[in-house]
């Protein structure tokens, strides 16, 4: 009897210190492998990979499920044929992401969400850190770790939530505060009160507000601020596919519209020559010349930068169940034209009311004086500068966009030019009537 006591108290003396040690290893593996906590609305399931160096943690909504397999998500349910919308929790609350590339106008038709007023929050090119934190040193990344970044990223500011866009962000930001966020002056929320907190002239901003001078950006305010207003906006220019942003549609969090907005591309082109010289120097400096220099990769990037676009308006347009409703492409040439009537069409489409303020934007900066530097402005007389890329534009160089870009340039009814007499004729269109249903 004795040694059967014995023997039991040395078994729950076991069974004691294991359970003890357990508990010791998961405290000590928590401390040492910090798990970030979902955003303040999410109930889904959390996957975590890491790549590159590059830790990242994944949402995943409870229905459907997605699996993270050869660096990608994989929609593992449901076929476009079988899709069916699932029920959102958004609440009313509406969620717009402005797709666009560089210098194709949108930042100008951007303010139209920026300027709404109190109850949007809107963000300009938040992605700008994802870019840069990924790129590796010779200027190559990962592709496809570069569009689930983007994905991961996008659905968490949506819902308000800055953790994993401050993983990007250089140098790291101090308990959520950080005096390095892109473009901060162009989102109007983040220069406004409470997030706008008092200036400090010992510490430098680089990117500061616009009309009024605010302390570094405090994360934890900015997330306040974007939970109380009712709709929030994003704007971007490098998203490369529109199907890589499928799982924010099926996220029953979100109620996501997606604006494309697209641009001649000989349009997009004159204005690289003039924004980013260095990277386009060897036609710059042709320019002057009758002959433009066999540049083999920028045409390459061409061609690569106007397949994205059309393939991704070509998703758009045919309408699959699971966008049905939630895309709208737009030209900017007809936003230039008609400010007022393109911007009530958006907000139509978005489902978000359509306010003075707006409207009062329009009315002011769609009518600027000459005078004003447009090459970052938002304030321009939008229908005058839309064609006065082509006074100074090469013919040969437009000769070598509609090459490589011909088929975008022919889906969104841009026309091509057949001599230097007509791409300088600015009394001939070279715009078709459109309409993109």
């Amino acid at each position: 009897m004795r040694t059967k006591t014995i023997i039991c108290f040395v078994f729950l003396l076991s069974v004691f210190i294991i359970v003890k040690e357990n508990k010791l290893i998961s405290k000590v593996s928590d401390k040492l492998s910090p798990n970030p906590q979902p955003p303040p609305e999410a109930d889904g399931h959390w996957i975590r990979f890491r790549q590159n160096g590059f830790n990242m943690t994944l949402s995943n909504p409870a229905e459907p499920l997605y699996e993270y397999s050869s660096q990608r998500l994989v929609n593992t349910t449901k076929s476009d044929k079988e899709y069916l919308p699932p029920p959102s929790k958004a609440n009313g609350r509406k969620h717009v992401l402005l797709l666009a590339t560089t210098r194709t106008g949108s930042s100008f038709v951007g303010e139209i969400f920026n300027q709404h007023g109190a109850n949007m929050f809107y963000l300009f090119e938040p992605l700008w850190h994802v870019e840069h934190g990924l790129f590796k040193e010779d200027g190559r990344t990962n592709m496809t770790l570069l569009a689930s970044s983007y994905l991961e990223v996008l659905r968490q500011l949506f819902l308000c939530d800055f953790s994993l866009l401050e993983s990007f962000i250089k140098p790291p930001p101090q308990d959520h505060v950080t005096t390095s966020l892109f473009r901060r002056g162009s989102s109007q929320p983040l220069c406004e009160d409470p997030v706008c907190t008092p200036y400090d002239k010992k510490v430098f901003e680089r990117f500061q507000c616009r009309n009024r001078r605010c302390g570094p950006l405090n994360f934890t305010l900015a997330s306040q601020s974007c939970l109380q207003r009712q709709h929030r906006a994003i704007k971007s220019v490098r998203v490369r596919q529109l199907e890589t942003l499928r799982p924010l549609v099926e996220d029953p969090r979100l109620d996501i519209k997606f604006i494309q907005l697209v641009r001649d591309p000989r349009a997009v082109l004159a204005s690289r020559l003039v924004a980013f010289p260095f990277k386009y120097k060897n036609w710059k400096d042709g320019a002057t010349d009758s002959e433009i220099p066999d540049d083999q990769e920028e045409e390459k990037k061409l061609i690569v930068n106007c397949d994205n676009i059309r393939m991704s308006a070509e998703t758009g347009l045919k309408r699959p169940a699971w966008l049905h409703g939630r895309y709208m492409l737009v030209r900017y040439e007809d936003f230039a034209l008609f400010p007022m009537q393109k911007a009530a069409e958006m907000y139509q489409f978005t489902g978000i009311p359509f306010t003075s303020e707006v409207k009062n934007w329009i009315l002011k900066n769609t009518h600027a004086s000459s005078k004003v530097n447009v090459i970052y402005s938002t304030k321009k007389n939008s229908s005058q500068q839309m064609d006065m890329w082509r006074v100074t534009f090469p013919f040969k160089l437009a000769q070598v966009v509609q090459k490589v870009c011909g088929s975008a340039m022919t889906m969104f009814g841009y026309k091509f030019v057949e001599s230097e007499e007509m791409l300088r004729n600015l009394s001939i269109s070279l715009i078709e009537e459109r309409t993109f249903l």
